[in-house]
């Protein structure tokens, strides 16, 4: 995006990345939805020891499934792709050392991202299925639909994959000069207090052990945003 171009130079330019991507995507989804069957069993797993299927109240509820579960993954495999897109538009008004680090941020923001999938998915979502499940007792017999918690493992899955973005975001905006790392450190007690106020919001159950296990990564990477900031300046 050069500032020195027409506004119809942009909107080419923005048409032709996003077809880019639209395409790029387009082959992601088409391959993930051949192995749809796979990533099924894979999403099942934390439900492992206490529920043994899902079930489903309408003719098009198990394809809507296998499409949501290969859209998720589409837009997971895309992503580098579709990011570095989004650089390449924007690259002509971003500064040179930005510039240079173009793979670095890509880099970055799916290594950050993959932890907080990872992380969501071995550590967090497990112990809340059992603890949500748990209240079931003796006189409720859990039937699960397969829409709602792959709903429920996505939006927990791509949420912390989210949080896990903050030492990037800490890095750009401190090369864009918006951020420092005194700012952040001035303002750590304030951090705390959101990131356990997003931790009750975001984290699956409502007991104190899961949302300390939700907000004690998020304070470790508020304290490494700050180090990031630090040596970024």
């Amino acid at each position: 995006m050069d500032p020195s171009l027409p506004l119809p130079s942009h909107l080419d330019e923005l048409r032709r990345r996003l077809i880019y991507s639209l395409v790029f995507f387009a082959c992601a989804f088409a391959g993930t939805f051949n192995y749809s069957s796979l990533l099924f069993r894979l999403i099942k797993r934390p439900l492992a020891g206490t529920v043994d299927k899902l079930v489903f109240f309408s003719p098009v509820e198990a394809l809507a499934v296998h499409l949501n579960l290969s859209f998720t993954a589409a837009l997971i495999l895309s992503m580098p792709f579709l990011l570095y897109q989004a650089w390449k538009f924007v690259e002509p008004a971003a500064g040179s050392e930005l510039k240079s680090n173009v793979f670095v941020f890509v880099g970055g923001v799916m290594l950050a991202f993959s932890a907080g999938v990872l992380f969501s998915y071995f550590l967090l979502l497990p112990p809340a299925v059992k603890f949500l499940l748990g209240f079931a007792g003796p006189d409720l017999q859990p039937v699960i639909s397969a829409q709602n918690y792959i709903s429920f493992i996505t939006w927990t899955v791509m949420g912390t994959g989210l949080v896990f973005e903050m030492p990037v975001l800490s890095y750009i905006l401190t090369k864009l000069g918006i951020l420092n790392h005194r700012l952040l450190r001035r303002k750590y007690r304030h951090a705390i207090v959101v990131i356990l106020a997003a931790a009750a919001i975001l984290t699956p159950t409502s007991d104190i052990f899961n949302l300390f296990l939700f907000a004690a990564p998020m304070v470790v990477l508020y304290e490494l945003s700050i180090w990031i900031s630090r040596f970024s300046a």
